[in-house]
């Protein structure tokens, strides 16, 4: 699967899919979140987190940047990074943090607000847009590389109705 596109109609449709991606993950996935503010990035993150096994509080990175979270992915420890990019004020300041260090073949990067950065940034492997629609959320998610590609693949997700 190359695209997959679908409307979630509550909150509870995007924690589904969050938890959904939660079991369609590998790790060296690199996953751009876009959508204006209140769209249901966190949120999603947030159900992709806990679905994964993170059992503890899910903060949105909107002041650090960068939350680091370890899970297990096919019995072995995997490090979730989440990443929340509006508050960055170059793309300079994500490179002098150190941040590209995390984007390798055993980290899973998911980055809100790509664009502050897009010129520093890995290309993602999947590229994630919701909107809102009325009191749901519009989600088109592309895959642009072969991890992206067979990780919508497995991605099994009946939306709700």
């Amino acid at each position: 699967m190359r695209q997959f596109h679908t409307h979630l109609h509550d909150e509870a449709g995007t924690a589904a899919l969050g938890a959904a991606f939660a079991r369609a993950l590998a790790p060296g996935l690199t996953i751009y979140l876009h959508g204006d503010l209140g769209a249901g990035k966190t949120a999603f993150t947030r159900a992709l987190l806990h679905a994964a096994g993170h059992a503890g509080h899910v903060k949105s990175p909107t002041y650090t940047l960068a939350e680091p979270y370890t899970v297990k992915i096919g019995g072995q420890a995997v490090d979730i990074i989440h990443f929340d990019l509006y508050r960055l004020a170059s793309p300079q300041e994500f490179l002098e943090a150190g941040f590209r260090e995390h984007f390798n073949e055993h980290s899973i990067c998911i980055i809100e607000w790509p664009e502050k950065a897009e010129k520093v940034l890995p290309m993602p492997d999947i590229n994630m847009h919701l909107s809102i629609s009325g009191e749901g959320r519009d989600i088109k998610c592309e895959a642009l590389s072969d991890q992206g590609f067979q990780c919508l693949d497995r991605l099994k997700f009946a939306p709700n109705l």
